[in-house]
């Protein structure tokens, strides 16, 4: 997306309602990134998507229709990559380049590049490295396929030629020991880095952005845009990455000044909230994403379908010991160099502090302690913990002294005393350093062993292994979604409300129909054991166990029925090919994901073609019978699952929150997980699907299907936001009760500031009420149910912001006199 066709959305977003463009990091990436977190230059905005004139054309285009302007910056890493120069020049000269510091490099040695394909003998001596000058410069540098890594300037000085003619293997070997770093193959970055990653991925080195300098120098340009006024907003990606990161909020508050909106990516934990002392308006709304399950999913039911899915499985599934094998995984092997890493530095911490410290019971500690803790990360520094995650580390100190996995109680509360400052002054540095790279290392370990690993191995129900979400069995009263608000609104009520994201697992949409299936479970599960048995013969049965397993069967049928488009028929080729491409990509990413018969590290291609043939055949013209009893079965979810993306779309337009709409969301989405969920929507037909702001709100079959109704939805709520800021930015948040024969199947609640308020009732769990149409007329949904008004709403005339319908209320509303399942939204 290039800043000028940017700039020519501008008139359909200022339509639709939008107050701010919110971009994706816009400075230069490698080439061709997909994404741009993959930086290279921080103060210079990405050529290809038409550099610094081209942004300005877009801010220009922007600002004159009166919207704004929100930018996602990342400080916690850049491209460890060639194409980035500060990187380059370190590799060139070591530790005595300019940058040396602005990386988390571990100086104690070489600087590790695991971008070989082998071991550095392996390729020298099958001849795929040799000494060549750099195409760009001229100077000697070694020569990987496309890649050029620079020689440090004393290994060849006086002697260019010379080293430029070097074809010995063993002289070659002599000059890579002589360098600053030491190329390896990428298969050793698990388990021997010398530099801090994001996450797993080696190409994404981390920077110091503690260090004053280190700001300055990555901040200029975004300071720069921001004070320009240019820019309006900043998202801040990966902030538990940071060494400090209140001290960087802090500094870059005071930097952008008091008026830049500034929110954070941060996955908050049940229970959890961002730290008080902040300054920053919240975060980028994973925790209100997880909120909407307690409205959606039906928790008196929810027993039935994991009962039908462990009977698929064969066994009850124990989510504490799945989450705890996916902990140990990722400690054990994909982040083993982290972890030893931590592991030595308590060593070393232990001797100069003269205590006899165990190797093999510090490890057992180390790792059980890892494994038991409960969120993200706590916010020490070299002062030592705050008094909450003080708190915090006793109790998970307490869970892991009692545990079946108990360590040497002695060598546990050695490393407690560690994190919690509790440590000599001769030795307060070192602890410092450990618990930064603690608190640094516990939230990749959560993510990548509940996200990226547990929630594709574990598919009971697929809507809930969103980010965000508790990989753990829960109740969902609404009580506590009424609760989620009324704190969000005291605490944050500028933070972002998403529903979707490019880092969520599927569309709003998907995950709104797979919330359905909580409601049916019966229904879903006697499905799923008819189209095992229609598609049995596409089993195949390998050495290490059947392909696809009953589980991934299950997970299969449940992702095809969450992405599977509402206008596609069975007999529809063209379509049923492109849905085909779509699914292959996710189901392959879904089983890597997994490392349980396969991994991306090392792929058993066996296994995964037999899988993927399957998924595959589940779209074939040729497989007749099924498609046209999946699409039949598949029917009422679809119904029950627009509903439900409705009532999502009105909850996050209403609720405490600004609203963020992802890309394309503003009529259906129901992508699979990234990079499906990254595709470019088709703007020119959303722009065509919008209607006229006069014209009333399309309740027609093809507008629920089509998306039409939900973005005409958005559209007037976006215009009354605009008209009442004041009411939803500040407005009371009043939980309503709705009683009788459906009372269970309604969500309500008002917003109230001085004179004005705001009614909302929407549907819930009413896949049991509808009929073959969602096309008004439709039966009523509510019957027999009512909602009780406190007196500040009652006895006053409202306008019904769909319908345009004004009526008077007493102290109730009959809810038996609404037709059909939309929402209602009532502004008096």
């Amino acid at each position: 997306m290039t800043f000028d066709r940017a700039a020519g959305l501008v008139p359909y977003l200022k339509r639709l309602g939008i107050s701010h463009l919110y971009a994706s990091p816009v400075f230069t990436a490698t080439a061709e990134s997909t994404h741009g977190y993959d930086v290279t230059d921080a103060n210079e905005i990405e050529p290809a998507i038409g550099g610094r004139a081209g942004f300005h054309r877009m801010v220009a285009a922007l600002k004159g229709a009166g919207l704004g302007l929100i930018i996602d910056i990342v400080p916690n890493h850049m491209a460890a990559s060639l194409e980035n120069p500060w990187w380059r020049d370190v590799i060139e000269h070591g530790e005595n380049s300019r940058y040396a510091r602005h990386f988390d490099i571990h100086w104690s040695r070489r600087l590790t590049l695991p971008f070989l394909g082998d071991t550095f003998d392996a390729v020298l001596e099958n001849g795929e490295i040799a000494v060549q000058p750099d195409p760009k410069t001229g100077k000697p540098a070694f020569a990987y396929y496309d890649s050029f890594y620079p020689l440090a300037p004393e290994t060849w000085a006086d002697r260019e030629a010379e080293v430029l003619n070097l074809t010995d293997k063993a002289k070659i070997a002599e000059l890579h020991d002589r360098q600053p770093y030491r190329l390896m193959s990428w298969l050793e970055a698990p388990r021997d880095l010398s530099y801090r990653r994001f996450f797993e991925i080696t190409g994404l080195v981390g920077v110091r952005v503690e260090d004053k300098a280190v700001f300055d120098d990555t901040h200029r340009l975004i300071l720069e845009l921001v004070h320009s006024g240019a820019v309006d907003g900043l998202r801040v990606d990966h902030v538990d990455g940071l060494a400090d990161p209140k001290a960087y909020l802090h500094r870059l508050r005071r930097e952008a000044g008091p008026d830049c909106y500034i929110t954070v990516e941060k996955i908050l934990a049940e229970g959890e909230d961002i730290p008080a002392d902040w300054p920053i308006s919240g975060t980028t709304g994973y925790e209100f994403m997880a909120s909407l399950a307690d409205v959606l999913v039906d928790g008196d039911k929810i027993g039935a379908l994991r009962k039908a899915y462990h009977d698929v499985v064969g066994k009850p599934v124990n989510m504490e010991s799945e989450l705890r094998a996916a902990k140990l995984l990722m400690v054990d092997k994909n982040f083993e160099g982290e972890f030893t890493t931590l592991l030595m530095l308590a060593m070393a911490i232990a001797r100069g502090e003269a205590v006899r410290l165990d190797e093999k019971a510090a490890r057992s500690a180390l790792r059980e302690l890892l494994v038991a803790f409960p969120v993200y990360r706590t916010y020490g520094t070299a002062q030592g913990l705050p008094p909450a995650d003080y708190g915090l580390l006793q109790k998970v100190a307490a869970k892991v002294r009692t545990g079946v996995n108990a360590p040497d109680p002695e060598a546990l509360d050695f490393l407690i005393r560690i994190l919690a400052g509790e440590i000599s002054e001769d030795a307060s540095g070192e602890a410092a350093v450990f618990r930064t790279r603690f608190q640094q290392l516990t939230g990749p370990l959560m993510a990548k062993s509940v996200e990226d690993t547990l929630f594709f191995r574990q598919h009971m129900a697929l809507a809930l292994n969103e980010v965000g979400a508790e990989p753990v069995p829960r109740v969902f009263p609404l009580d506590r979604f009424h609760a989620q608000m009324k704190l969000r609104l005291e605490r944050h009520p500028d933070a972002l409300s998403g529903t979707s994201t490019h880092d969520t697992k599927r569309g709003e949409d998907a995950r709104a129909r797979l919330y359905t299936l909580t409601e049916a479970p019966d229904l879903w599960a006697a499905c799923v054991a008819r189209w095992r048995h229609m598609n049995q013969s596409h089993i195949k049965a390998l050495n290490d166990g059947p392909a696809p397993e009953p589980a991934v069967e299950w997970m299969l049928y449940q992702a095809l029925a969450g992405v599977w488009p509402t206008t596609l028929h069975p007999h529809d080729v063209t379509g049923l090919r492109a849905l085909e491409e779509r699914f292959a990509a996710y189901v392959e990413k879904a089983l890597r994901e997994a490392k349980l018969r396969t991994n991306w590290a090392d792929s058993n291609d066996t296994y995964e073609k037999a899988v993927l043939d399957y998924a595959c055949r589940l779209l074939s013209p040729a497989n007749h019978d099924f498609l046209l009893d999946f699409f039949g079965a598949l029917q009422p979810f679809i119904r029950a699952g627009l509903v439900n993306s409705l009532t999502q779309t009105v909850v996050k337009l209403t609720a405490p929150g600004v609203p963020d709409i992802y890309q394309g969301s503003e009529a259906l989405d129901f992508s699979l997980a990234d990079p499906d969920n990254r595709r470019e929507p088709d703007f020119a037909a959303l722009e065509r699907l919008l209607p006229e702001d006069d014209k009333p709100v399309s309740t027609t079959e093809e507008g629920w299907l089509r998306g039409r109704l939900k973005q005409h939805v958005i559209a007037r709520l976006l215009r009354l936001r605009r008209q009442m800021p004041t009411l939803f930015r500040q407005g009371d948040y009043l939980p309503l009760a709705a009683a009788g024969r459906r009372g269970e199947n309604v969500l309500a609640f008002a917003r109230a500031e001085n004179d004005d308020a705001l009614i909302v009732i929407t549907p819930c769990l009413v896949f049991g009420a509808l009929r073959d149409s969602l096309a008004r007329p439709q039966m009523k949904c509510w019957p027999q149910t009512e909602i009780i008004l406190p007196h500040r709403l009652a006895h006053r005339r409202y306008r019904n912001i769909l319908s345009g319908e004004e009526i008077v209320l007493t102290d109730r509303i009959d809810l038996a006199s609404v037709d059909g399942c939309l929402p209602v939204i009532l502004m008096s």
